[in-house]
C-alpha cells in the first residue's frame, strides 16, 4: 500500500516537475555542453556529498544532501539520495533510483524505475568535469533545470569550489542561482 502511495506521489511529481523545469532554467542553451569524454564507473561509484546546486523541487528544503552509487549485478547502478529536512538534525529522508550509462559522461537516471519505460520518469545526468583523484565532480543536464557540485568530503576548499563553478559557467550555466547546501562537519 505505501509503495503504490509513494509511487503515485512520485509519479505526480516528476509530472509537475516536468512543468516546473520547463520554466525554471540555469543554463544558456545556445552554450554547447561538454561531459568528461570516459567517466570511469568504478571509481565514481560510493559516497558524494552535495556541495552546491541549483533550485528544484525534489531538493526544497534539503540541506546535508548526499548520493550514493554502487554497481548493480546486471550493469546498472543503484543510487541512494539522502537528504535532512529543514536542518543538519531534521528527519532523514531517502530516495533510491537507477542509473544506468547512455553514452559517455551521460546517465540516464530514473527514481521510479518500475516506471522507466515511461519517458518523463528518466532524468539526465551529466558528469561535465570530475577532477583527477575524483575527489569533485561537476554534474548538469542539457536542458539546465539542474546542477550540482559534489564531492567526496563535506567541504572543499575555495579554489575547488572555484573550479568547479569555472566549469558550470563553461557549460552555460548561470552563477548567480547557483546555492551551496549545509553540510555536517566531518
Amino acid at each position: 500500500m505505501f509503495r503504490s502511495i509513494l509511487a503515485a506521489t512520485m509519479v505526480a511529481a516528476l509530472s509537475l516537475g516536468a512543468l516546473d523545469a520547463a520554466a525554471a532554467t540555469y543554463r544558456d542553451q545556445d552554450v554547447a555542453i561538454t561531459t568528461v569524454p570516459e567517466l570511469d564507473v568504478p571509481r565514481y561509484m560510493g559516497l558524494w556529498y552535495e556541495i552546491a546546486r541549483y533550485p528544484n523541487n525534489f531538493e526544497e528544503n534539503c540541506v546535508g544532501v548526499t548520493a550514493e552509487y554502487a554497481q548493480r549485478e546486471d550493469g546498472k547502478i543503484k543510487v541512494v539520495n539522502t537528504c535532512r529536512k529543514g536542518s543538519l538534525d531534521g528527519p532523514v529522508e531517502k530516495a533510491e533510483g537507477v542509473a544506468k550509462l547512455v553514452g559517455p559522461g551521460k546517465l540516464s537516471v530514473s527514481f521510479v524505475p518500475w516506471l522507466s519505460w515511461l519517458p518523463f520518469t528518466n532524468g539526465d545526468y551529466w558528469v561535465l568535469d570530475v577532477t583527477d583523484g575524483y575527489e569533485v565532480a561537476v554534474v548538469g543536464n542539457p536542458d539546465g533545470s539542474s546542477g550540482w557540485i559534489l564531492a567526496r568530503e563535506p567541504e572543499i576548499s575555495d579554489a575547488q569550489f572555484e573550479a568547479a563553478t569555472a566549469v558550470l559557467q563553461q557549460n552555460g550555466y548561470d552563477l548567480a542561482a547557483l546555492t551551496r547546501v549545509p553540510q555536517p562537519p566531518k
